[in-house]
Order: C-alpha cells, then structure tokens, then sequence
C-alpha cells in the first residue's frame, strides 16, 4: 500500500484533515460555540486520525487497513455532525471532505 499508488487516498486524507482543522476554528468563532462542541471535538479527532492514517498509508504499515476502518468510521461521524450545521459553509464543506475520505478509505481497506 504505497503511496504512488495510493495517491488519492493521501490527498482524501489530508484535504478531510485540513477541512476538519478548517472547520474546528470557524465553528469557534460563531455565535453559539457551545451549540457547536460536539463538532469541533469531532473535527479535532477527525483531523488527527487521518493525519495518522495517512503516515501509515505512506510508509505501507502492516497496520494501515486497521486505521483505515477506524479513520472511515470517524469520517461518517464527523460528517453526520457537520451535516447537522450546513447551513454554515464550513461545515457543509466539511461534511463532504469527511465523507468522501471515508469512502476513500473504505475502497482501500
């Protein structure tokens, strides 16, 4: 599972990484941040797991495809939440980087 061959799959991970990063600190300048606790914490975890997901994937880790599930898993949830505020941009954006990692990483592992 090297990443020359797993080009979009890294660019999935990183862009759902970046959106999630992205996301987290927009959410923190709204209004009704408390409203919005459980989407950042989802989109710091989110982030964080496909950053990890991805130094697996490059570096072809026996342990990869077991990431892969949980980072696919995370995704869905993040983007389940997101989708809840897609009224605000960010968060609509999210929820499509988030679901279009998890399917990513579903196809992979």
């Amino acid at each position: 599972m090297a990443h020359e061959k797993n080009q979009s799959l890294m660019e999935a991970l990183s862009n759902c990484a970046a959106e999630c990063n992205h996301c987290a600190t927009a959410c923190l300048d709204e209004q009704d941040v408390k409203m919005l606790a459980r989407c950042i914490k989802l989109d710091i975890d989110c982030a964080e797991i496909c950053l990890l997901t991805a130094s697996f994937v490059a570096r072809d880790s026996e342990h990869a495809n077991h990431l892969l599930k949980e980072c696919a898993e995370i995704c869905e949830a993040c983007a389940e939440e997101c989708e809840k505020h897609a009224h605000m941009e960010h968060c609509r954006k999210c929820a499509e980087a988030c679901r279009h990692c998890a399917e990513a990483c579903l196809q992979t592992a």
